[in-house]
């Protein structure tokens, strides 16, 4: 799902339909995807599976293993949520796309994870702007049976509702955007990708790690909350984690402060490398920020 930021921004529509709940969520109607949403479905997962070892980090891997998701076609919601439900608390409810952000961080705070139901057709097929099916189960849902992750997605949702009273939602919103939308992770055996926005992306799951365009830098919790970020296209900075304890440690703490602090601060673009990053890989897209 997009952050609630993001949704605001670029104006997504959400599709009414019947049976709509008033939190947004809808059933599933699984016999309603077509056989070529299926068929998009394999097509994404066979090409993933080929790429995502060697670059996914393990604990992706690991919980699409524990989850069984796998190429046989679009899955059934309430059959992940049960294996989720036992592992970590969390279920999965289907949405007709991006809610608002009251609803969204409602959501995460009760551990349910707000999943896309339609499917995207193949002119998306490598990259897409906005959530569909495969994105939210495929990027998103392993990582919710790893607990310290579970842990930081629920603490996410109830520190996204304090931000919406804290006038800090666009601060917010960088943060689940660059961990875990577009996050990379430092493990022992080199970068690897975490992120749900470069997990269900052909294209980016190689451009992240490869590309020499995009700079990539050591986590810090400021300097992502004054980041901003495009979704047109592929990313010109990564931020990278050094564990999931490490994350969820850097942000478990009242925001207040920092929001109050920030207030009026710089806004930095992508490209925007500073003297006092901790850059692991300048991208031939930087540009170093004067001030300006």
């Amino acid at each position: 799902m997009p952050t609630p930021l993001e949704a605001d921004k670029h104006k997504y529509k959400i599709e009414l339909r019947a049976g709509m709940r008033p939190d947004f969520t809808i059933d599933q109607h699984w016999e309603n995807y077509s056989a070529d949403d299926h068929a998009v479905w394999r097509e994404l997962f066979h090409g993933l599976e080929k790429l995502l070892p060697g670059r996914a980090c393990n604990e992706f891997l690991a919980g699409l293993e524990e989850l069984g998701i796998a190429a046989d076609g679009v899955p059934h919601f309430d059959r992940l949520s049960d294996i989720m439900e036992k592992k970590t608390g969390w279920r999965i409810v289907a949405v007709p796309g991006a809610v608002p952000g009251e609803i969204f961080f409602e959501h995460l705070a009760n551990r349910r994870f707000p999943v896309t139901d339609w499917m995207r057709n193949r002119s998306n097929m490598a990259y897409l702007q906005e959530p569909d099916c495969f994105h939210d189960i495929f990027g998103h849902v392993p990582l919710l049976v790893n607990p310290v992750f579970a842990d930081y997605m629920e603490a996410y949702g109830k520190g996204g509702l304090r931000a919406m009273q804290l006038k800090g939602i666009k601060k917010i919103g960088r943060v689940y955007w660059y961990t875990v939308e577009f996050g990379l992770i430092q493990t022992d055996e080199g970068l690897r990708i975490c992120g749900a926005g470069i997990l269900s992306s052909p294209k980016e799951s190689v451009y992240a790690l490869e590309s020499d365009k995009p700079s990539r830098e050591r986590f810090n919790l400021k300097r992502v909350m004054q980041t901003d970020f495009h979704i047109t296209d592929l990313q010109e900075i990564y931020f990278v984690i050094d564990s999931f304890e490490s994350l969820f440690e850097a942000t478990y703490q009242d925001f207040a402060p920092i929001y109050a602090e920030l207030q009026g601060a710089p806004v930095y673009r992508p490209q925007h490398l500073l003297p006092t990053d901790e850059v692991i890989s300048r991208g031939t897209a930087a540009i170093d920020y004067t001030g300006e």
